[in-house]
């Protein structure tokens, strides 16, 4: 029975250097930083876009004015080539996302791609002297002012109310 010796030492071996592994593998897993909390988001300073923007678009211009300090600007960007589009990005109080467009280009597409898929609600509501008409079902809800020369969307993962927030926030000019 001497062939049954090296196999027992083969197999003894085999689950000794599995042992090893596996104790190696947990130490290097302890030592490496694990940080499962999400990203902190760089507030972005709109100002210079926006005053560029004011120059440029044909329509008036919405941003907020009097927010709290914990809205914060995530992205902001004009773009006037084929059609003017105007895009504010913020990050509400409760982490939410809330996102200001405008556009001169066809509505309906602009709407659309806006809210990420939303239709038109029945339900409209007044804030600060403009009709807002609710958009659900997309990615975002949506509320949508068309008018003043433009297709204002205030849209986001947001509540209403955030959304109103910002709506009833929003000097165009």
């Amino acid at each position: 029975m001497a062939g049954s010796n090296g196999k027992q030492k083969t197999v003894r071996d085999m689950i000794l250097s599995l042992g090893l592994i596996g104790l190696m593998a947990g130490v290097i897993y302890l030592f490496i930083p694990h940080d499962d909390s999400a990203p902190e988001i760089k507030k972005v300073d709109y100002r210079v876009e926006l005053l560029t923007a004011r120059r440029a678009a044909s329509y008036p211009v919405a941003a907020p004015e009097g927010l709290s300090a914990d809205w914060k600007a995530t992205s902001v960007r004009f773009q006037g080539d084929d059609f003017d589009a105007w895009h504010l990005g913020f990050q509400a109080p409760d982490g939410e996302y809330v996102q200001v467009e405008q556009s001169t280009q066809k509505p309906s597409a602009f709407i659309d791609d806006a809210s990420q898929g939303g239709k038109a609600t029945k339900a409209t509501q007044e804030i600060d002297g403009r009709t807002w008409t609710r958009y659900t079902g997309g990615r975002y809800d949506a509320l949508v002012h068309e008018g003043d020369g433009a297709t204002t969307v205030v849209a986001g993962t947001g509540s209403f109310d955030r959304l109103t927030e910002m709506a009833g926030a929003l000097k165009m000019t």
